[in-house]
């Protein structure tokens, strides 16, 4: 299997192109900038330019030899609305195109938890980043064509990993979830895929492979 890590420069991006290449998946990270590439060639991973402001039929090039997609971009707080816009939004639907047209086998999101509840975007600071995710992750499910699944994490911290989670979370549960154990939780979503599903993480007391059994 051969998977494409899309924001493979990204922190959950080296982290889970690194899980997978250790893991002994065939792995290449699609970088923006050319100068990245060095920090997975001294891994050994492959790297592949790609821009997420290109046209979809130029990134199935890209993806032409993959099996599965990983979609990690994420604009991030440097850029303004229109970054979110292109980024978080056009760009993934943009790669999911792409991913129909190159035929790939699998396509795994990395969404946020509150995506799907209108009433949360206008307390989290945020509500452009979660209307984008809202309608990419709505464009996967619905218009893609694609077998897909949904992560939708709960709030990001660099905390070490536990390799505890909680899948599908009520309100009593924790609101936050490490990066790295959202990279663990990615691979084993490549390894073992969850055909059309949606899953919302946290950290909880639960070992991942359990959790997501």
């Amino acid at each position: 299997m051969t998977v494409f890590v899309v924001g493979a420069h990204g922190q959950i991006g080296q982290m889970v192109t690194v899980k997978l290449h250790q893991a002994g998946q065939d792995v290449i990270a699609g970088i923006r900038d050319s100068a990245q590439a060095a920090l997975f060639t001294k891994i050994g991973v492959k790297s592949r330019q790609f821009d997420l402001l290109d046209l979809p039929e130029t990134m199935a090039v890209a993806f032409s030899d993959c099996d599965t997609v990983i979609f990690t971009a994420g604009s991030g707080g440097k850029t303004g609305y229109d970054g979110t816009l292109n980024i978080d939004l056009d760009g993934a639907v943009k790669t999911m195109t792409a991913a129909k047209l190159a035929g790939v086998k699998h396509y795994l999101m990395v969404s946020a938890m509150g995506t799907a509840d209108r009433t949360f975007w206008p307390q989290s600071g945020i509500r452009p980043y979660y209307v984008a995710k809202y309608y990419a992750d709505e464009w996967l499910i619905n218009r893609s064509q694609l077998s897909y699944t949904i992560l939708r994490p709960g709030a990001l911290t660099n905390d070490p990993a536990t390799g505890l989670v909680t899948v599908d979370p009520d309100k009593s549960a924790g609101k936050s979830i490490t990066r790295e154990d959202v990279a663990e939780v990615l691979v084993q979503l490549v390894i073992k895929p969850a055909n059309e599903k949606i899953i919302t993480v946290v950290n909880g007391a639960t070992p991942i492979l359990k959790a997501l059994a």
